[in-house]
This record gives C-alpha cells, structure tokens and sequence, in this order.
C-alpha cells in the first residue's frame, strides 16, 4: 500500500491529527510506525470501546501500524476505579481483552501490554520523574480531563500522577502515533510539547470521534473538542450506552428511547451509529417498512442515509428499527462468546462489581 492510501485509512480514524504533515512524513520514513491507545479497565465495555474501538484499531493496522494495547490497570488504580481494587481491576482487564477478542480485534497482530508490568522497570519511573520535573501542578490538572475528571475536583495526589505515567507510557513504548480519542487530547498535546525537551521524538496525535451517547445533547457554551467529550457514550449513563453484552431487549429498548430528531444529522446519535458503525461493517443497510409507508429502502453509504433523512423521506422511528436490528447483529456474536467457560467467569465478575460499587 502506498504512502497516499496508508494517510487516508489513518485519517478514516482521525477527526483530529496533530500534525497531517508530521503523519505523511511520517509514514514516508518507516515502514511499520508504532501506534498505541491505553485503556482504564473499569467495569463493562459499551460499543464506543468495543465495536468502534476494533474498527479503528483494524484499520491503523490495515495501514501498516504496528498496534500496540496499554492495559492501563495501575492508572485505573491510581484514579480510584472499582473501587481502588488493583486485584478486581486486573480482573476487569481480562475482561477488556475477551470482548476486543469476540469483537474481531486480531491478537495476532496486536500487542498487549499491561501497565502492572511497566511499573516494574525502573527506567520507566525515571520518564515519569521527567515528565513530573517539568511541569507545575497546574499544567497537570489542566489534563485531569483524561481521567474523566473536572479540574474543579479535589484530586488525591495519585490521580496528580497519572497524567505524568500516561505522557511516560508514550515515550517508554517508543510510540510514533498515540492514537486515542479526543478525550486524551491534553495529555498528548503536553506530551508533544516536552518530548524534543526530554530527547525523546514528538509523538503524531491521532484522535478519533467520541461516539454520542443516546440522550439528548445538553445545552452549553462549549463547541468542538469540549462539546465533543461532554457528548460522549459514558458508563455512568447506562440507559444511553449499548454495552457489549447487551440483549436484544434492551438494545431495542435502548434505541427506541434514543434522541434522534426528525430531519435532523448534526448531534443525532442514531444518525451516528450508522457513520461510525454500521456503514463500516455491513456493505448495505435495509430499512424495512409498510408499503404505505413507502416500502423498503436499501441504503449502499451514509451519503445515501443523509439525503433520505434530511429530507423527511425516512422517518425516526424506521431508522431506529433498522439500526436496533443491525447493532444486535454485531452484539450477538460477542454475548455467545460470554456464555460460557472463562469469559462467563469474567462477565459475572464484572456484573458483580457493577452491583457492588
């Protein structure tokens, strides 16, 4: 594959690269560049880390990345997930990659790393004493947003250390692209700014979309970026998040209840599963309905869906029919592969955090 299709994979992944030209340049000058996304395990995956996650991951792949998985358990440690349990946060981490496996993620082609094995070297500690030198505290906090945390929070001093590990993790797996979502923006922009500092080479930002939750967007000042995140699938919310082992009830509950405005495409997350998702694991979408409602249509692209939904021709409640019915499609494989053995195990673990917490 040539420089010119290996650069328009990566920006199908993209919404944000810090820089274009840096990734061109980039890809002209080695062959397999590392790239890497780190992962908190912190209960149950939803499709934004799930489905949305492999496809993205698949395609840095497809462009000759050598794909590197930080499984961040002492950051989620560090930021108090599950409770502060290291031993239930490990367990969780298991999880995470019985899901990515069930979900098409080619192991064969992925590296695994987990961050309780990085705390070991202590060449590792010494990048972290770097990064941590050369900052203030304030700068730090400024990156709290990529714990899912408010800088108006009181944080525990662990929590100050974990944008420091998460710059560090960067630089000690030699990464050429840290390809994450535009959540971890502000600890990839710090960590561009001190690497020539620190003689280490300045990592390429790749930042994919922030799939939408299926509430309605709340009402603020922000635009772009911070917009973005306020948007975005969370946990927290569960009756707005498809989770990877959903069952078909709840999915189609789940989508009915979604917000989805009639000829509307901006911030319309049902509009969205169908970008980010559908279009990018089935060849057609089939909306099937009444006659005297205009019958079937059969879409081919997004382009397709965009025309027939902004003009009023497909109404909301066809559309969430038909992506219910797909998104179950990709879901039931992964709720087969978690019915028994070891993933079973690992599922009704992470059901019993989720109750206990």
């Amino acid at each position: 594959m040539d420089v010119k299709k290996r650069l328009c994979l990566i920006e199908e992944v993209g919404e944000e690269i810090i820089t274009k030209e840096e990734l061109e340049l980039l890809l002209e000058n080695k062959r397999q560049p590392i790239a890497y996304d780190g992962f908190e395990p912190s209960g149950k995956i939803h499709i934004a880390q799930g489905i949305l996650r492999s496809i993205n991951i698949n395609k840095m792949i497809n462009a000759g990345c050598k794909f590197k998985i930080l499984i961040a358990d002492w950051h989620a440690w560090a930021n108090n997930k599950l409770g502060g349990n290291l031993d239930n946060i490990k367990t969780a981490g298991d999880y995470f990659m019985e899901v990515w496996k069930a979900a098409g993620v080619d192991f064969s082609k992925v590296e695994i790393i987990w961050a309780s094995d990085l705390v070991r070297e202590e060449s590792y500690w010494m990048k972290v004493m770097q990064v941590a030198r050369n900052n203030t505290i304030n700068r730090i906090i400024r990156c709290s947003q990529i714990m899912g945390r408010s800088e108006k929070e009181t944080l525990q001093a662990s929590q100050i250390l974990y944008p420091c590990m998460q710059a560090a993790d960067i630089f000690h797996l030699e990464v050429d692209i840290a390809q994450l979502g535009l959540d971890q923006r502000k600890v990839n922009v710090l960590a561009r700014e001190i690497a020539p500092k620190l003689g280490f080479s300045k990592p390429i930002a790749v930042h994919h979309h922030m799939l939408m939750g299926l509430g309605k967007p709340p009402k603020s000042g922000l635009s772009g970026v911070e917009r973005g995140i306020e948007m975005k699938m969370s946990k927290s919310k569960p009756d707005t998040a498809i989770f990877m082992t959903d069952s078909e009830e709840d999915i189609k509950r789940k989508i009915n209840k979604a917000y989805c405005p009639e000829k509307e495409i901006k911030e319309n997350p049902v509009i969205e599963y169908c970008k980010y998702i559908l279009f990018e694991k089935f060849k057609e979408i089939k909306i099937e309905r009444p006659k005297k409602f205009g019958g079937d249509i059969l879409l081919h692209n997004f382009d397709e869906l965009v025309k027939v939904y902004s003009t009023g021709e497909l109404h909301p409640m066809d559309l969430k029919n038909a992506v219910s019915f797909y998104i179950n499609k990709l879901i039931e494989p992964i709720r087969k592969h978690f019915e028994k053995g070891k993933p079973r195990e690992l599922l009704d673990k992470i059901n019993a955090f989720e109750i206990t917490r």
